[in-house]
């Protein structure tokens, strides 16, 4: 039995302890907290080194499109969880398959490199600390990197920045908004934490601005009838269309809800060129006043901001929603080198370069989409590879495919540091659902389950879709993927048992309520390819 390390019990790391379980490898998972959950374990410690998250956070990705694809989220969970049931989530995981006797707390990882023998073996040695105790080194087969890339703060120069008299901290350090009554803040970027911390503090704060370069696409986390957006986002079907025609309807779409301009927030590019923002409430609190959209910053003076358009703006406290640094300084720099946030790796995991497929970087990847399935498909891939059941390509593939996907992004994004691992969720999960052999075969399932097959491509691409067929096949993925729309709103739909008791509710069942939501599911799906169609030559105008 192989063994091997795993940094970090996130959910990257949780996910590549079953994957290893699962092909007979032993899972060893240096985790340096005392907790499972990574960025989920939430902590009032504002130094605390590890990923960080603020207390009234909510997930963007709705639960039935972020759970693992064999392990659902229990149906009275709510469609989009805050983060306290994302780390319940986690611990339901960790005991139903026995997970937690892998994991090592309080262990620092302190160095990776090749062992001695790596030319003929590929092993690797390990340096690790557990708290209070001299550090030692281990030999392992194989390594999974799982420590995701939220832990090392980014934020860049601005002039003037040392003469501010004010509070100045990065998004990493904020907990919540009970210090900024009475306050006036800037926040400065526009992505997701920027705009959820400006939604929380505006509340209380007397003055919230929010300072942008290019402003940025709003998107609420439901669409009609209140089907979760992302169930949209990620659909086979949609992503059929040609992209620059998808990009400019779903553009069109956007603004029926939120007119950008109207509410200065028309970004420079279009909407599939960045990251998008995902946020119900910010229109309201712009409409109300409690945040106005700054441009960019141009200089910071003693009491206040310069901004690029010469208004200034007295501030008493910034923060920097400037992004991170991915960092992995505890690997052999001979092994693995993140520059700027551009690595070279096979499929956003594999150096290319080493002779042997036994090191691995899990989670190191940016989808419009939730990581934890990608991060549960990445392991079952490496888990595979290093049983001998499957091999990676020549190295000139390799390379082929990592020149590539530079091309694609450098076409296709905003060029930032936040898009050099940027992916569409569907088109990464297929590829490394081909390597494994779990891509779901539509043609072949067509035949044997048209109802099946069409709500695979025609319904969300829900990760249960990866355990229909190949190794891992999971019996239950049927039932998940045929009952999805109607289980991602079951917690929010209750009626009066029949029982004695009138206090007991009950869920209604799936079967109930999934041809009705499935009806308005694939109508807003059809209302997009014929608004696209209808709309295509004033498109190409």
């Amino acid at each position: 039995m192989k063994n091997v390390a795993i940094i970090g019990a996130g959910c990257s790391g949780l996910t590549a302890i079953k994957a290893c379980l699962e092909e007979n490898l032993f899972p060893v998972c240096f985790e340096m907290s005392n907790k499972i959950g990574g960025l989920w374990n939430y902590s009032d410690d504002v130094e605390d080194e590890r990923a960080s998250i603020y207390k009234n956070l909510v997930i963007n990705t709705s639960k039935e499109m972020m759970a693992f694809s064999d392990f659902p989220i229990p149906e009275d969970f709510p469609p989009f969880m805050p983060h306290d049931l994302v780390l319940k989530y986690l611990f339901l995981y960790v005991e139903s398959f026995g997970l937690k006797k892998y994991i090592q707390f309080d262990t620092h990882v302190r160095y990776i490199t090749r062992a001695p023998d790596y030319a003929e073996s590929g092993r690797w040695v390990i340096t690790v600390q557990k708290k209070g105790c001299e550090s030692k080194s281990q030999v392992f087969d194989g390594v999974m990197v799982c420590t995701g890339h939220h832990t090392v703060p980014y934020t860049p120069s601005f002039v003037g920045l040392e003469r501010f008299k004010g509070v100045t901290f990065h998004s990493h350090k904020y907990k919540d908004s009970s210090k900024f009554a009475g306050r006036r803040v800037l926040i400065v970027g526009m992505g997701n934490s920027a705009v959820d911390i400006a939604v929380d503090l505006c509340k209380v704060t007397s003055k919230l601005l929010i300072s942008t370069r290019r402003g940025a696409w709003v998107i609420s986390r439901t669409g009609l009838w209140g089907i979760p957006n992302d169930f949209l986002a990620n659909n086979r079907f949609i992503f059929t269309l040609p992209l620059c025609l998808l990009q400019w309807c779903v553009e069109k779409q956007t603004n029926l809800r939120l007119d950008h301009t109207i509410y200065g927030l028309l970004p420079k590019h279009r909407l599939l060129e960045a990251h998008p923002t995902i946020n119900d409430e910010l229109p309201f609190h712009i409409m109300t006043g409690k945040i106005g959209i700054k441009c960019n910053v141009d200089e910071f003076l003693e009491n206040g901001v310069l901004f690029t358009d010469r208004t200034f703006e007295q501030i008493d406290d910034v923060i920097f929603c400037t992004g991170y640094d991915y960092r992995v300084d505890f690997v052999d720099p001979s092994v693995l080198q993140i520059v700027d946030n551009k690595t070279k790796l096979f499929k956003y995991m594999f150096p290319p370069e080493l002779p042997h497929s036994t090191f691995a970087v899990i989670g190191l990847v940016q989808p419009i989409g939730s990581i934890i399935p990608v991060s549960e498909i990445q392991s079952r891939w490496f888990s595979r590879l290093l049983n001998g059941n499957v091999s990676l390509p020549s190295k000139e593939v390799m390379y082929q495919d990592m020149d590539s996907k530079v091309n694609i992004m450098a076409r296709r994004y905003v060029q930032c540091r936040r898009h050099h691992l940027q992916t569409f969720w569907i088109q990464y999960m297929d590829e490394i659902a081909s390597q494994i052999g779990c891509r779901p075969d539509l043609l072949k399932l067509f035949f044997n389950d048209p109802e099946l097959a069409l709500r695979c491509f025609l319904g969300p691409c829900v990760p249960a879709q990866y355990r229909l067929q190949g190794p891992g096949k999971w019996d239950g993925a049927r039932h998940i993927i045929c009952n999805s729309l109607a289980r991602a709103t079951a917690s929010t739909r209750r009626v009066q048992s029949t029982t004695q008791d009138p206090e007991h509710v009950t869920t209604i069942k799936y079967h109930k309520m999934d041809a009705l939501l499935t009806f308005r599911f694939y109508l807003m799906v059809m209302c997009v390819v014929f608004f696209a169609w209808v709309c295509k030559d004033s498109f190409l105008l």
